[in-house]
């Protein structure tokens, strides 16, 4: 990692645009867990006898996906300390 000078609008923006790309599949994945998730549980309403285990699946994808999210967000933290520590 190199030191960023942000002291103009360009850098910042190049700096903010580096920092949404930390971390970016895990919150990806994490999301398309939590839509699918999402849809298993309410899916498993009407599914039938099949209804159960469907909705448990959808459970786990919920936990899943949300656990990815917020392992996106601390990466995300992390990778920001260390640059901001690395600009003092």
């Amino acid at each position: 990692m190199t030191r960023s000078n942000l002291s103009d609008d360009e850098a910042v923006a190049r700096y903010r645009a580096e920092l949404r790309a930390v971390g970016r599949n895990q919150r990806l994945a994490g999301f398309a867990l939590v839509v699918l998730g999402a849809v298993a549980v309410w899916g498993g309403t009407v599914a039938g006898p099949a209804g159960p285990a469907i909705q448990y699946v959808g459970y786990g994808a919920l936990a899943f996906g949300w656990a990815l999210m917020l392992a996106a967000i601390f990466l995300r933290t992390r990778y920001h300390r260390q640059r901001m520590r690395e600009m003092e």
